[in-house]
């Protein structure tokens, strides 16, 4: 959702004069918060999710299934039954919070209290998913549901997409041929974004994604959708004059990608070296939970050559210039910028020993001057050069009133670049004046059609995180081939038929000081999966005790031994004595806990859907649906989603997620969903 301040937002010609402001002030108001914070230590391993829902709106009379555009109605219902939830009547679940988001059809969800590390809160995720997705439906209309779907297959066709109706002539800020104005939220922030990326750019965003071809996929193929004589702005041209490609799905607004859902996990560290450490560490994670998660293989009434919307994301808020793109040579800009503003990860951060230097082998664009007065503040070489890096972006959206802030209370400057660097990995420092820590947010994933799969992958990276620190785990691999396995992991049933670059040997070296606290009887070596050897989970303060260096020195080899591609069975499940994949990295840890029976079960339960869809015998979302589109009776092999198919698919995706719809090749057998929920159709 990002910054969502109150005042009046400058268009992009007002907003350049303040630029710079906005750039020293925020760097001025991150030193404060690293002064006053750095030494910050003790806090508890929280955590929290995000939930992303879209709201559908059913007419089975047409059999059309459409976004409803009540988002504002609904959340001025949706906040006060929340808040006012009696806690006698569910102790076990505090009241949820429900936030706007981009598309006035979604609405996000977060859990009213963050969870602990303990088993019972892992155990509580789900059934708190669904207390949330039930809550929603409560306040819905008899024909309105609450769907976690990636994205919405029809956004955007000709016709009636939404409910009500709007026509997209009339779209002023992105001037897009496909979205009416009225599908964004009417927050200022949103609206200006929209118009500000698309001014700041110098054209409209232009998304290309590869179409699916089919038996009877007309080729070459010429949308014949796209309004190619429409004249009402000065960029209606760009689709004709080569913005839009042939044998590709064209979109050309910030809403095809901030429309989409995702499920996101926001982690607290104890401290900030330990943030540094999980930020580092999951990045590598990032791209294979993206494969795994895949779940949206249908734009703008098409069936798509890929799996994944990381790439829609990130054309539709890509700001950049022709000059910082590229395709010219520098001049009225300062940086050439390799990538979108969301995208993966360009830097490790932790100054532990593990992080080479070889590692960071990406082309890096940073603010020499920002780094710099960095250094000169006493911050460190890596953290200088991320936050650097940030900043070599612009504020997008500036509220007049918000231009003077007091520095010393304030962070709006700072997270006015922070939260619109929508990367796979975000490292967060804490909130002015607030109980809230160094955090690391994991935002790579597809949210999932049930509350059992998101609940899954939820439990499944948070037991990651703490097997990663407490077992000092390296992940490690050079960060270009991070990206390649994010281009990878986008493609067509890449869960099943691609492969990626892991790191095969994630346990760091023993050390004399590890060897003495083995002997000394400080902790308990134990046997986890795969015959890891592993020592009871031990900490101080809320602290995983710091990673002891090698015995024999620090690794000096080629970086590129310590890597090699994996199946996605591999990384997830394990090679053999090889490598024990990630599945037995969690299973080794979780043989340190005191885990009951019946807790083992239940997350057993989680881990089994992972590891069944790692190895195949589990589809991933996308593969499902782009399977359900094709055996569809009314689908003409033409890679067209019809209104009738779409209306069947959302039909199909809310009966699955309440159970009533067995699909035991996409979810194992024993699932029941959410039987006890009532479906709009049955209303």
């Amino acid at each position: 959702m990002g910054l969502l301040s109150v005042g009046t937002p400058l268009t992009w010609d007002e907003a350049k004069p303040y630029v710079e402001h906005v750039h020293y002030h925020g760097i001025t108001q991150f030193l404060n918060i690293w002064d006053r914070l750095k030494d910050r230590c003790g806090d508890e391993l929280l955590w929290g999710d995000e939930v992303e829902y879209m709201v559908i709106s059913f007419d089975p009379e047409s059999k059309n299934a459409v976004l409803s555009l009540r988002q504002t109605e609904i959340l001025a219902q949706l906040q006060p039954a929340a808040s006012e939830i009696d806690a006698k009547t569910d102790n076990s679940i505090s009241a949820p919070t429900f936030h706007p988001e981009y598309g006035r059809y979604m609405l996000e969800s977060t859990p009213g209290s963050p969870y602990t590390g303990y088993l019972r809160d892992l155990l509580s995720v789900e059934s708190n998913m669904r207390y949330r997705r039930n809550l929603a439906r409560k306040h819905l209309k008899p024909n309105e549901i609450p769907v976690t779907l990636t994205s919405f297959p029809r956004l955007g066709v000709p016709g009636v997409f939404t409910e009500p109706y709007y026509d997209p002539a009339d779209a002023k800020s992105s001037q897009s041929l496909f979205l009416p104005e009225e599908i964004t939220n009417p927050h200022a922030r949103f609206p200006t974004l929209t118009a500000n990326i698309r001014r700041r750019r110098g054209s409209k965003v232009a998304i290309n994604l590869p179409l699916f071809i089919d038996e009877r996929t007309p080729r070459p193929f010429v949308d014949p959708t796209i309004p190619w004589q429409r004249n009402r702005y000065p960029e209606d041209s760009e689709a004709k004059n080569g913005a839009a490609l042939i044998d590709h799905i064209y979109m050309d607004a910030m809403g095809f990608g901030m429309g989409c859902c995702c499920l996101q996990l926001t982690f607290q560290s104890c401290n900030v070296t330990e943030a540094r450490r999980l930020y580092d560490a999951l990045i590598p994670v990032g791209p294979i939970m993206l494969a795994l998660t895949a779940a949206s293989p249908l734009w703008r009434g098409y069936v798509a050559d890929v799996d994944c919307r990381w790439n829609v994301i990130a054309g539709s808020v890509d700001d950049r210039t022709e000059e910082e793109r590229g395709l010219k040579p520098l001049k009225e800009n300062k940086f050439r910028i390799p990538k979108s503003r969301y995208d993966s990860v360009d830097l490790y951060i932790s100054e532990e020993w593990m992080n080479r230097p070889e590692y960071n082998d990406n082309p890096l664009p940073y603010d020499e001057s920002i780094y710099n007065r960095l250094r000169e503040h006493g911050i460190d070489h890596l953290l200088s050069k991320h936050i650097s890096h940030l900043f070599v972006r612009d504020p997008i959206v500036i509220f007049r009133e918000l231009i003077e802030q007091d520095d010393t209370a304030s962070t709006d400057h700072f997270e006015n670049i922070q939260s619109t660097n929508w990367q796979t990995v975000r490292f967060k420092p804490p909130p002015p004046n607030s109980s809230i820590g160094w955090r690391v947010e994991f935002r790579s994933m597809e949210v999932q059609m049930t509350d059992f799969e998101n609940a899954a992958y939820a439990v499944f990276i948070v037991l990651l995180s703490r097997a990663i620190m407490s077992m000092n785990l390296n992940f490690y691999m050079p960060i270009s081939k991070v990206d390649e396995n994010m281009a990878q992991a986008q493609v067509r049933d890449a869960a099943r038929s691609s492969k990626f670059y892991f790191r095969w040997n994630v346990f760091p070296p023993l050390s004399s000081r590890a060897s003495s606290a083995h002997s000394s009887g400080t902790s308990s070596p134990v046997h986890g999966a795969n015959g890891v050897l592993r020592v009871k989970e031990r900490r101080m303060r809320n602290c995983y005790p710091p990673i002891p260096p090698p015995e024999e020195g620090l690794p000096h080899g080629s970086v590129d031994d310590e890597y090699e591609l994996m199946t996605m069975d591999e990384i997830i499940n394990g090679k053999g004595a090889d490598f024990p994949g990630l599945l037995g990295l969690v299973e080794s840890y979780l043989d340190t806990l005191d885990v009951k029976e019946a807790e083992r079960r239940k997350i057993g339960s989680y881990l089994n859907l992972i590891r069944r869809r790692a190895n195949g015998t589990l589809k991933t979302p996308a593969t499902w649906m782009r399977e359900f589109v094709r055996s569809h009776p009314a689908y003409k092999f033409d890679s067209v989603v019809s209104q009738e198919i779409n209306y069947d698919l959302m039909v199909a995706v809310d009966e699955i997620e309440r159970g009533v719809r067995r699909v035991p090749d996409l979810l194992p057998e024993d699932y029941t969903g959410g039987e006890q929920d009532q479906g709009c159709l049955e209303k």
